[in-house]
């Protein structure tokens, strides 16, 4: 019996992560929408104009670039600016949506 609750357990709460992590790819999908703006709604980038494509970039590179620009540690006025308002949940669903593109 103990062990059917645990099993019983462990799927309730793997439903319930499952649907977090959605619900974070479409919180990061309508965040995207501001950086669509520059690097394209596909994250294709503008090679002309020298915003990077952002399509195929992994998660947790996305999501040091994002707080190296935050931080200053990563020098671009630009990013800056557009990553002042983000916190870190905001930053981390911008980076899981973005590892979805390619």
């Amino acid at each position: 019996m103990k062990k059917l609750l645990i099993a019983a357990a462990a799927v309730t709460f793997a439903g319930a992560f499952g649907t977090a992590t959605a619900a974070d790819v479409e919180a990061g999908k309508a965040k995207f929408a501001v950086c669509a703006g520059c690097h394209g709604p596909t994250g294709a980038g503008n090679e002309a104009l020298k915003y990077p494509k952002l399509a195929g970039r992994d998660a947790a590179y996305v999501m040091t670039q994002l707080k190296a620009f935050k931080s200053g540690t990563r020098d671009n006025a630009t990013m800056k600016a557009m990553t002042a308002g983000l916190n870190d949940a905001d930053m981390e669903n911008v980076a899981a949506y973005i590892a979805t593109l390619k």
